[in-house]
C-alpha cells in the first residue's frame, strides 16, 4: 500500500532507546505491549497531565487545521479516543470518523465511550482504499511509528485530493530554561502522578517513555521534510508555548 511518492530510505522518529528495547526490530513489540498494558489507565493519565484542558485544545487544533462539518475522518493511533470524540462533535451527523490503532486494548477501552468504528492496524499499513478520507489526524503518537516516510506515504494515499492531515505532537522547547521545566514535569512529575494515581509501574514507565521519545525525536524540520517527500503541499507547523506542535499538510 505504498504511495509512488514514498522515499525508499528509512526515517525512524527517534534513535534506539536501549533502556527499553534492544533494537528497532524489538521496538514495535515493546510499544504495543506497553500500550496494551496501560490502556485502562490512559484516560486518567492524560486528563491529569493536561489539567483537564486537553479537550478544549484538541478541538481548537482540529478547527485550525481545517476540520469542518460533513467531513469523513480517519483518526490514526486513536488510543482511547479523545481526538476521535472531538472530531465527531465537529463533523456532526453528516460526517464520519473511524478510529484506528495498533493496540487492541486501547480500542476496547475507546469503544465503551466513543461510538466510532474501531480498526486495529498500524500507521504504516492502513486497510483503507485510496482517496477515502477528507481529513486524517494523529494525536501525540508520531514518535511511536516505525518509519516516518512509510507513515506519511500511507497518509497521503488514503486522503482524497485536497484532503488534510493534522499531526499533533509535543516538542521540547528551544530555550534551556523551558526545556528543563518541561523535562522535569514530563519526566519526573507526571510519571510520579501516574504511579500514585494508578498503582501501576507500567503507567509510570509509559510516561517515562513519553518524555524519552519526545527528547530524542527528530526535529520539526525533519518531520516537515518527510511530509513534503510524501507529496503533501502547503505544509506548515503551528506551535503553542514552544511545546504543542501542529503539523498540517494538504494532498495536492
Amino acid at each position: 500500500m505504498n504511495s509512488p511518492n514514498q522515499d525508499s530510505s528509512q526515517l525512524p522518529p527517534h534513535q534506539v532507546l536501549p533502556q527499553y528495547y534492544a533494537d528497532q526490530q524489538h521496538r514495535r513489540e515493546f510499544v504495543s505491549t506497553l500500550f496494551d498494558d496501560t490502556a485502562k489507565y490512559y484516560d486518567w493519565i492524560i486528563k491529569a497531565m493536561s489539567f483537564g484542558s486537553g479537550t478544549w485544545y484538541r478541538k481548537q487544533a482540529l478547527l485550525r487545521a481545517g476540520l469542518r462539518p460533513g467531513m469523513n475522518v480517519l483518526d490514526v493511533a486513536s488510543g482511547t479516543g479523545p481526538v476521535s470524540q472531538s472530531e465527531r462533535e465537529i463533523v456532526g451527523p453528516a460526517g464520519s470518523v473511524i478510529s484506528a490503532d495498533r493496540s487492541y486494548n486501547m480500542l476496547d477501552v475507546a469503544r465503551k465511550t466513543v461510538p466510532t468504528p474501531p480498526v486495529q492496524c498500524s500507521a504504516e499499513d492502513l486497510p483503507f482504499r485510496d482517496g477515502q478520507f477528507d481529513f486524517l489526524s494523529m494525536g501525540y503518537a508520531l514518535r511511536h511509528v516505525d518509519d516516518l516516510n512509510d507513515t506519511f506515504a500511507e497518509y497521503y494515499r488514503v486522503l482524497k485530493p485536497g484532503g488534510l492531515v493534522l499531526i499533533m505532537e509535543l516538542t521540547p522547547p528551544k530555550s534551556a530554561v523551558g526545556r528543563k521545566f518541561v523535562k522535569f514535569y514530563l519526566n519526573s512529575v507526571v510519571p510520579t502522578i501516574a504511579l500514585l494515581g494508578t498503582r501501576s509501574e507500567d503507567a509510570k514507565t509509559l510516561m517515562k517513555y513519553f518524555w524519552d521519545t519526545i527528547e530524542s525525536c527528530v526535529p520539526p524540520p525533519s518531520i516537515i521534510e518527510a511530509m513534503k517527500r510524501a507529496g503533501f503541499v502547503d505544509v506548515r507547523r503551528h506551535c503553542i508555548s514552544g511545546v504543542f506542535s501542529e503539523y498540517v499538510g494538504r494532498k495536492a
